[in-house]
């Protein structure tokens, strides 16, 4: 079925590849469908369902019957297959089967993009060229390996060369079309037009300075996006890569689908798009019959028609249904349709006027569907087309590079102008082509047990009639009951036959009927794609700060805490983490010690309702908290639990610092969120994540003002909680607060990250690390939400008092029946008869009165401590109580959950 001669496949070289165990043979240049068509496999799978003979119904994405699965890819479509030598395929009934292999290796990328142009035809290439003159930075992403579309005229050539003169081309990583040579500059296995000349492949200094400093056009060959996101966030697929970018604008050039006809035996192997049958003649020169039919409802498949005879292909007849079809060199019936089929494989069709014409192959036509997966403006029914298209206009672009959807080329242009926020470019100068308007023939007369709408899932106008009698009229209750459109090709040829069918049986318009919601992945993409690096080792991603080189080069133990890698301890030579945090314990309570923690979640609370937000958030008062002066403050969920806790720094009077638990961060802020979106819209409030602006070091113990009079010599003194943006003495801008997580005279010092290390280095103290913060915290009775806290507790159940003059997220649930009662488990103190005994966190006491939350070796009171959640805690203290521990009772007394410096005096440096 090759012809000797033309299309865009290296014959210089063979493949060999087999499919369903039967060796076949093609050529680079081949996809696996081509390469099977070539070698006379009409036949290639079977229906998921029942269990049909299927062919090639595509050349493209769109491909609902060819899935196989190839070399460890559970599930692909044969159109969208490289062919490579030695590849194993088989098919598969639209179900893959996962193996127990090793997952490909994937990788993400981010990049950042003044106007993303997706589509690579005709009114691509234009609206990219348009943007990229303007200065902006441009990426144009096309699915397929060239530019400009399949019948590029000589102002497209000349476009692609201009455009790819001044662009940066990427192709997959996994290999394309090997072998094709696309002119003087080849792009290995992706290119252009055939024989044009890339020129050098290069970013011209000319091009995108407008947004910055990089390429002006950057052109992903090989890649679809599978996504378009609130803000204009668009996920890319490309082979290995999965690219996120932020986008400032976007163009849909992305063209039409052509649509099956709906007849009895639609099906049958035989049967393809008229747009297919021309992509396999003129790029793989492969007639996929010798005696053809073309079934049509407008005028694009006339061309495909004029390409079949000139391949030699006997064309029986045009089947136009149409009462006035343009003339044409071969037999033309109008105003007839199909309306059966004979064979296994395609042997005859039937008319609609009783004539039977015998054939081998059918290529139908029943119109183009605009691509609308990534429009996320409104839609409407456009009779002139047949289809649904946007309020706004079409979307840019015409399938195949042909123009039978009017303004494609010029929408283009306008949209890429509008994009760049310049004129458009003057349109080429195109000679006029008539186009007479499509007449769709949605239903005919036959078994509709056998005309199919959807073919990957086997569904017929009989279950679209069965779901109407169900008394379903929603085309989404109708999509579930039929599943038309869940497939993974997400009923991209199917999706306007079915709203026409569903319109006809309820005796209205298509346009009355809606459109089902298409969902992401635009195409079928692995799972290892979407999770790129974060699987493995990395399914939970690494964060570490700016000071982590240090801490690795200084031997650091690390544990992670809410994705951060934080330094658990600092080993000296023949130390234990035992020994480790004895020491730094001690340099802390009796000297200087410093600890990284950039890692605590920062927020911003900007606006002038900032202040009364933070009162709604926060268990105690926030709005009266004076400029330059910090509060502690704890959050609620609104059953009154405590939810987080940190220490906020009034900036200015409209302008909150929050800081929050490492772990918290994320949950604070989406929290926050929550409340201001969708509760209290009426607030003027902005909360921003600033986590990785700033490094902190915190520099702990009582001779802890000395080290930093050195470091900030200007700063004067401070109270216990204020703050004062000042110079190091190296110039270094920061902001320093008395803030004490250890009960020690204690400052954080903050800096912005870049400096972080500097900082570090030049505090130049003993680091500790997690280990004794903890304990330094737990002889203070302080508690870590998390560990402390278990989501039952209430910030009463801590002794930590509440505001009675305010209302705040939570506190209408603290005077519930259950927060009240006086038995609640509430935190208090415990030390064992037996100073050395450790008691193990999460020990319960006997009689199930309550559990151990912290438990640590004291180095400054030369004993073990713990905290502990026990019911009626208070009202315990000083009784003897037990804990039970391998099979045994270990004696403990209650106490006050502080151990250490009660009255506070250390805090501010009184020793």
């Amino acid at each position: 079925m090759r012809l000797d001669d033309g299309g865009w496949i290296d014959r210089s070289r063979t493949l060999q590849f087999s499919f369903d165990g039967t060796e076949f043979s093609g050529h680079p240049g081949d996809t696996l469908a081509s390469a099977l068509l070539a070698s006379g496999r009409v036949e290639v799978a079977r229906s998921t369902y029942l269990g049909r003979p299927r062919g090639v119904l595509t050349a493209d994405l769109t491909e609902p019957n060819a899935l196989v699965s190839v070399d460890g890819d559970p599930f692909a479509q044969a159109t969208e297959v490289p062919l490579r030598d030695g590849i194993e395929a088989e098919s598969i009934p639209g179900v893959g089967r996962l193996t127990s292999g090793d997952a490909p290796k994937c990788h993400r990328r981010n990049a950042h993009t003044d106007v993303a142009v997706i589509g690579g035809g005709p009114a691509g290439v234009a609206a990219a060229l348009a943007a990229g003159q303007s200065g902006a930075r441009v990426l144009l992403v096309e699915h397929g390996p060239t530019l400009g579309g399949e019948r590029p005229n000589d102002w497209i050539t000349h476009a692609v060369t201009t455009l790819t003169d001044h662009a940066r081309i990427q192709t997959p990583d996994h290999g394309g079309f090997p072998g094709t040579d696309y002119g003087g500059n080849r792009v290995p296995e992706y290119g252009g037009i055939p024989g044009s000349d890339y020129g050098g492949n290069r970013a011209d200094v000319g091009w995108g300075r407008r947004g910055g400093g990089e390429e002006g056009v950057r052109i992903l060959l090989g890649a679809t996006v599978i996504g378009r996101y609130a803000g204009d966030y668009l996920l890319i697929a490309q082979g290995n890569v999965m690219w996120h970018v932020r986008v400032g604008r976007v163009v849909l050039a992305t063209g039409a689908h052509e649509r099956p006809l709906v007849f009895a035996g639609n099906d049958r192997p035989g049967i393809m798009l008229a747009s297919a049958v021309s992509t396999y003649l003129r790029r793989f020169a492969v007639v996929p019959g010798r005696e053809a039919v073309v079934a049509t409802t407008g005028d694009s498949a006339y061309a495909t028609a004029a390409e079949l005879a000139a391949a030699g292909c006997r064309v029986r007849a045009i089947v136009d249904s149409r009462s006035d079809p343009p003339p044409a060199d071969v037999p033309v019936i109008a105003g007839a349709t199909v309306v059966a089929t004979s064979g296994r494989c395609l042997e005859s069709v039937l008319l609609s006027d009783g004539t039977e014409i015998d054939c081998d192959l059918l290529a139908v036509s029943g119109g183009w569907s605009p691509v609308l997966h990534l429009h996320d403006g409104d839609r409407l029914w456009d009779d002139g087309i047949a289809a649904v298209r946007p309020v706004d206009g079409l979307v840019a672009g015409a399938a195949n590079g042909t123009f039978d959807l009017p303004g494609c080329i010029t929408e283009g242009l306008r949209a890429g102008a509008r994009a760049a926020g310049t004129a458009a470019p003057a349109a080429p100068d195109l000679p006029p082509k008539p186009i007479r308007p499509p007449h769709p023939v949605w239903l005919t007369p036959g078994d509709d047990t056998e005309q199919f709408v959807d073919f990957q899932r086997d569904a017929t106008v009989a279950d679209i009639r069965r779901a109407i009698g169900a008394g379903l009229r929603s085309v989404e209750h109708i999509k579930r009951y039929t599943t038309i459109g869940v497939g993974s090709d997400q009923g991209k040829t199917s999706w306007v036959n079915a709203m026409a069918v569903i319109a006809a049986e309820l005796g209205v318009g298509p346009g009355e009927v809606g459109t089902p919601a298409f969902r992401p992945p635009y195409v079928p993409v692995p799972f290892a794609l979407m999770a790129a690096h974060e699987r493995g080792d990395l399914h939970d991603p690494i964060r570490t700060t700016p000071m982590h080189s240090w801490h690795v080069a200084h031997g650091a133990a690390f544990e992670d805490v809410g994705q951060w890698r934080r330094p658990r301890h600092y080993p000296r030579p023949g130390e234990d983490m035992a020994a480790a945090v004895h020491r730094e314990c001690l340099a802390a309570r009796t000297g200087v010690a410093m600890q990284d923690v950039s890692t605590l979640g920062r927020i911003e609370v900007v606006g002038p309702d900032a202040p009364e937000f933070l009162n709604r958030v926060y268990t105690g008062g926030f709005a009266k908290l004076p400029v330059g002066k910090g509060r502690y403050g704890i959050m609620c969920s609104a059953d009154g639990m405590v939810f987080d806790d940190g220490v906020v720094l009034r900036l200015a009077p409209d302008h909150y610092l929050l800081s929050t638990t490492t772990g918290g961060a994320e949950k604070v802020l989406d929290w926050l969120e929550q409340w201001l979106q969708t509760e209290w819209t009426d607030l003027d409030v902005r909360c921003t994540s600033v986590t990785e602006q700033w490094a902190a070091v915190a520099v702990t113990g009582p001779d802890s003002g000395e080290v930093v009079a050195r470091l900030a010599p200007d700063l004067g003194e401070l109270g216990f909680l204020e703050f004062r943006d000042t110079a190091l003495h190296n110039g270094i801008p920061a902001r320093i607060a008395r803030i004490s997580f250890s009960g020690e005279l204690a400052y954080e010092i903050n800096v912005p990250s870049w400096y972080g290390l500097a900082l570090w280095e030049d505090v130049g103290v003993t680091p500790y690390g997690t280990e004794t913060m903890h304990v330094l915290r737990a002889e203070k009775g302080y508690v870590i939400v998390g560990q402390d806290t278990d989501g039952t507790v209430t910030p009463l159940d801590l002794g930590m008092p509440v505001s009675q003059r305010k209302d705040f997220i939570g506190k209408r649930s603290l005077s519930r029946s259950d927060t009240a009662r006086a038995d609640r488990e509430q935190l208090v103190g415990l030390l064992t008869e037996d100073p050395a005994e450790l008691l193990p966190e999460g020990a319960r006491l006997a009689g199930g009165i309550g559990h151990v939350t912290s438990s640590y070796r004291s180095p400054i009171l030369g004993r073990t401590i713990a905290l502990a959640l026990v019911e009626s805690g208070r009202d315990r203290i000083g009784e003897r109580v037990g804990v039970s521990l391998d099979g045994r009772e270990v004696p403990v007394r209650v106490r006050e959950p502080v151990f250490y410096d009660p009255e506070g005096a250390r805090r501010d440096g009184r020793r």
